[in-house]
């Protein structure tokens, strides 16, 4: 299983899960099944507010999963739509998340707990 991790800078498995999938600066993604991990810029990350194309973020890379703390409900139908389960991330680490991926502990995203927005009285659910 590939899981995809957005974050902020590469710091590999020590890299802290970021809070917003689309605005996320790259991709921890990392192979359950090798034991290895490797960074992916994100590719989509100037776009337009409610424009994210995910597949695209991920530069065309194939994933099972994503773990993140925030996301859109666009991003997260797009997803859904191509395959690819979203767990609701905590704050901690790429490795720590990880972890509770592969225990069963991190829940999936449901669309009620989506982001809302961005400033001017958009908030988000977590």
């Amino acid at each position: 299983m590939i899981i995809a991790f957005p974050t902020m800078d590469d710091k590999g498995m020590e890299s802290q899960v970021y809070g917003h999938f689309g605005s996320a600066s790259c991709f921890i993604l990392v192979d359950s099944d090798k034991s290895t991990h490797k960074t992916v810029s994100n590719a989509d990350q100037n776009h337009q507010q409610g424009q994210c194309r995910p597949v695209a973020a991920l530069g065309g890379k194939i994933v099972d999963a994503v773990a993140v703390g925030g996301i859109g409900l666009g991003a997260l139908q797009k997803l859904n739509a191509a395959g690819i389960k979203v767990f609701r991330g905590v704050e901690g680490s790429v490795n720590e998340n990880f972890e509770l991926v592969k225990s069963g502990s991190l829940p999936i995203f449901s669309t009620d707990q989506t982001c809302a927005g961005h400033g001017a009285g958009g908030g988000c659910a977590h």
